[in-house]
């Protein structure tokens, strides 16, 4: 409920030999000091330091989902389950609400808010995301609260599909803006879609993410894996899509080829770095002395990738397991090769 601002710093010299502190940091008696020593830098073996800077508080009620920062670089924007508030990055005991979808009673409440991001490159610009599958466009050149959007992206659903998870699956649990600003980027259970900003009525690219767990939605339901929120990336280049799935897996999309690679992210490679992956296949025909085939009855469900990240310039992407952070970077740039 709380955003914090942190200073990431790396460090490679420390200071040693002061007066009134040992080389253990315990201080000195000034009784005891005899001469006045000046003290040496030494190298050191690299670390790398979090030190907070500020602290912004005492404006959600409800669990923080997403933070974005302007284009501006002066104000950032919070979203928690129900409010989106404003805030300057010098001030931190104040902030503007600018969306607020809680009803006078509660029991009215259809949708909660699931994601929120400021336009990359107009800063009075910003979409939020729901639970209901529906992203709005907000200009805040319009009014102060900005409970009326300027735009709203829906995909219509089709009758002939819909089913007891149809409302959970189409919840949409990540957005992003391309770094054009031409495009958003949604990640819902099963999909990844791609909005164009001049088409709201459907997205203009849809990419399955794990479809073989269509017909699993009883058993992701009951041990409440169906609920659980993927988060998605481009590329620098806006032409590569990133997200995880199930069973440590990622996929990297190619919007060119429209062709995908499915990786998986293992503690062998934590213990032999530096290794080419192999990418992997999930077929119902697997065989069990293909390391490259998985089994979709096999997927462990408690091992999962959420959250993934790229590089802003370079491609290097970051996934995140439930006990390790992997980075890996691909081999050459017209391949879809990684290495770890």
């Amino acid at each position: 409920k709380t955003v914090k601002l942190w200073k990431i710093s790396e460090k490679t010299k420390r200071a040693e030999g002061y007066n009134l502190r040992d080389d253990n940091g315990i201080t000195r008696s000034a009784n005891s000091l005899t001469n006045l020593r000046i003290p040496v830098i030494r190298p050191m073996e690299l670390m790398v330091e979090a030190t907070p800077k500020r602290v912004f508080g005492n404006a959600h009620t409800y669990h923080i989902n997403s933070i974005s920062l302007n284009s501006d670089q002066e104000t950032f924007l919070s979203a928690d389950d129900l409010r989106i508030n404003l805030w300057h990055t010098e001030v931190t005991d104040q902030s503007f609400n600018i969306v607020d979808i809680k009803p006078p009673n509660m029991e009215d409440l259809t949708e909660v808010i699931t994601g929120a991001e400021f336009h990359p490159r107009e800063c009075n610009l910003f979409v939020y995301s729901s639970s209901r599958g529906v992203i709005r466009l907000c200009d805040m050149r319009q009014s102060a609260l900005c409970d009326r959007h300027c735009k709203v992206f829906e995909e219509a659903e089709d009758p002939t599909s819909r089913s007891f998870f149809s409302e959970i699956i189409s919840s949409i649990s990540d957005i992003k803006f391309s770094h054009s600003g031409r495009y958003m980027l949604t990640r819902d259970f099963l999909n990844l879609k791609v909005w164009d900003l001049q088409m709201n009525t459907k997205p203009v690219e849809t990419y399955p993410i794990h479809e073989y767990l269509r017909t699993k939605l009883c058993v992701l339901y009951e041990n409440d894996c169906i609920f659980d929120k993927f988060e998605c990336c481009w590329s620098p280049n806006d032409d590569h899509l990133l997200t995880g799935s199930y069973h440590n897996l990622f996929k990297i999309t190619s919007r060119l080829t429209k062709k995908d690679a499915i990786y998986e992210s293992s503690r062998e490679q934590a213990i032999r770095p530096r290794q080419i992956l192999k990418s992997k296949k999930v077929l119902q025909s697997a065989r069990r002395n293909r390391r490259d085939e998985i089994n979709p009855d096999s997927l462990e469900f408690s091992k999962k990738i959420l959250h993934c990240a790229y590089h802003p310039t370079d491609d290097i992407i970051a996934i995140a397991t439930a006990h390790n952070l992997f980075t890996y970077v691909a081999k050459d740039s017209s391949s879809s090769s990684l290495s770890s």
